[in-house]
């Protein structure tokens, strides 16, 4: 129950994708885990049930009656009148609008729900608005009193975009975009048409824009035409979602999104790329165009938001906050000084931020947290380790030794933990690293890595195609000691949650090619000795052996969610070609 006079509260994102849970107690942020981590189903939607487990056994012994609340992060009462008038005048679209009436109607039984499931009385439930639960997920866990808040997206409660301003415990809305305008859906629809159909593809896309040149801005112009207010809207002439609507689905299972665009977008672009074909150039000088269109609106709606503020910090959400490459340009394309994102800028982060808006702007808490890491996922220890080598290594009992293909080590010394992998990353090997607790949000930062030389200019293709099995065209990420940033990128601002692209060093990108994509440009990750020093040692012992203080780091799964327990993580070993495992003290090599 409530602790230093703070509530013990759970957030939640259901029913939708990316589903989570996060917990806060105490006044702060405890735990926060995806449902895709326990399902291994991608991207997951649907009831968050182990990811509510977990977090009630970190914060209330496991019992529902330890919680003082719930907070979802939907509001099926929002925008009612609005929505019913929408419906009426596009009576196509009714059959789909009712599947999204279901769909609501789950989150309005939540709490039966959870007093079914958990076999006890559900606390009260809070409902908040999808976009002010995005918000919240940011500025609650910023450093600051004061800053302009923006969250864009695909939609959430009838609503694509919120420009906001928060201050201490409060958060003041100053302009909604409504259904059906979304720059999230104009990325979607031409992610879609461009041959990458799966929720969640647009990441893609953004690694495919290096590649090509931006040569149909003009058509795209036409399609997200920007407004004198500097927001925007779309030609719904190239969109189906209002006039026949979208088959989407939401429970339990992978999510899945019918086709956005319309005829009218391949009649203004040429025929669709079919998922699977060749990329043509002209593939890729879409995605650049897209990107390109997309920016120009997305900077308009921050300038915008600072002239209105007249704020230069900036705390940004949402699904399209996590457009590393905008990100990275927002310096030098607007006014803003400093901005804040947070790791879990997505649809998962909500669960957090619901519960954060509930603390402080509901029940009038004051603000007791900074996110300064995004290690609050869950934690195995060594007897869980042991478990798994056992189950998964021959005759090894999980002890140390000498077992046929693999040799087995514990390295309780840290520094020597690192001198040795490091070492053997220097020279060559692809290391698994499972450490600690897992990342909150969707990036490997550190604890559930794949690690490697970035140095190796084969290092991509090797980790694509015998690794990870993914597209050729996609980067891989460099995690810098947080100290260097500046010798080896042009913008020195840091970046603990790897949301950000900058330009590398002219004269430092021959030495790194594995991390260097082909515009120039890395998605970095800020590596601090205060928040993971373990992976902050192990990037210094690679400094010193081989003056560059930067590793290649990818998230530790194959075409899966990011590993979670210690059995996941030793078999995505087994299964691949990575030379060695890290698992805590444990390492498991390949013998050569």
């Amino acid at each position: 129950m409530s602790e230093n006079g703070f509530p013990t509260l759970i957030g939640l994102n259901a029913f939708h994708g990316d589903s989570a849970a996060a917990a806060v107690a105490g006044g702060r942020f405890r735990v926060g885990t995806e449902e895709e981590r326990f399902t291994r189903v991608k991207h997951w939607a649907g009831l968050p049930e182990q990811a509510i487990r977990h977090c009630l056994a970190e914060v209330a012994g496991g019992d529902l009656a330890g919680v003082d609340g719930f907070a979802v992060s939907r509001q099926p009462k929002a925008y009612l009148a609005r929505k019913a008038a929408l419906a009426l005048r596009h009576p196509r679209s009714l059959g789909r609008a009712l599947a999204r009436a279901r769909n609501l109607s789950q989150v309005g039984s939540l709490a039966e729900q959870l007093g079914e499931r958990f076999g006890s009385t559900a606390p009260r439930l809070y409902p908040v608005e999808h976009h002010l639960a995005h918000i919240a997920s940011a500025f609650f866990c910023c450093p600051w009193e004061e800053a302009m808040c923006l969250t864009v997206d695909g939609f959430g409660d009838f609503v694509s975009t919120m420009l906001a301003v928060g201050r201490g415990t409060r958060i003041e809305v100053l302009q909604r975009v409504h259904y059906p305008h979304s720059l999230g859906l104009f990325y979607t629809a031409i992610t879609q048409y461009l041959g990458f159909p799966k929720y969640g593809d647009e990441y893609k896309v953004m690694g495919l824009a290096a590649y090509g040149e931006p040569k149909f801005v003009a058509a795209l112009h036409r399609v997200a035409p920007r407004m004198a207010d500097g927001t925007f809207r779309l030609d719904l002439r190239y969109f189906r979602h209002l006039r026949e609507g979208v088959d989407m689905t939401w429970e339990g299972g992978e999510p899945q999104l019918g086709t956005v665009f319309s005829l009218a977008l391949e009649r203004l672009l040429g025929p669709a790329r079919l998922p699977g074909s060749a990329l043509e150039q002209r593939h890729m000088d879409l995605a650049a165009s897209l990107q390109r269109v997309y920016e120009e609106r997305f900077f308009s709606l921050v300038r915008e938001l600072s002239r209105r503020t007249g704020l230069k910090r900036l705390t940004l959400a949402g699904g399209c906050g996590m457009n590393s490459l905008a990100n990275g340009r927002l310096f030098d394309e607007t006014p803003i000084e400093e901005v804040w994102i947070q790791s879990a800028a997505g649809d998962a982060g909500t669960a957090l931020g619901a519960a954060l808006f509930v603390q402080h702007s509901i029940l009038g808490k004051p603000r007791e947290f900074v996110m300064e890491h995004s290690y609050w996922g869950p934690k195995y220890g060594e007897a869980a380790v042991s478990r798994a080598l056992a189950d998964g290594i021959a005759a090894c009992g999980g002890e140390d030794g000498d077992f046929g293909e693999f040799l087995i080590e514990t390295i309780a010394d840290e520094g020597r933990l690192s001198d040795q992998t490091a070492q053997a990353i220097a020279d060559g090997e692809v290391v698994g690293w499972y450490q600690g607790r897992s990342e909150w949000g969707p990036r490997a930062l550190g604890n559930r890595s794949i690690v490697a030389d970035p140095r190796r200019g084969d290092m991509r293709d090797l980790l694509n195609l015998k690794i990870k099995r993914r597209e050729s065209f996609r980067p891989f990420a460099p995690s810098i000691l947080e100290e260097r940033t500046g010798d080896w990128f042009t913008c020195d601002y840091p970046d603990p949650f790897m949301i950000k692209v900058y330009p590398i060093q002219p004269h430092k990108r021959a030495e790194i090619p594995a991390v260097t994509h082909v515009d120039g440009s890395g998605r970095l990750q800020t590596v601090s000795r205060q928040t993971n020093p373990r992976y902050w040692s192990l990037i210094k012992a690679f400094e010193g052996k081989t003056g560059v203080p930067l590793i290649l780091n990818t998230s530790f799964n194959e075409n899966e969610p990011i590993v979670n327990t210690p059995e996941e993580a030793l078999a995505c070993f087994l299964r691949t070609k990575m030379d060695r495992i890290v698992l805590g003290d444990r390492v498991v090599r390949r013998k050569r």
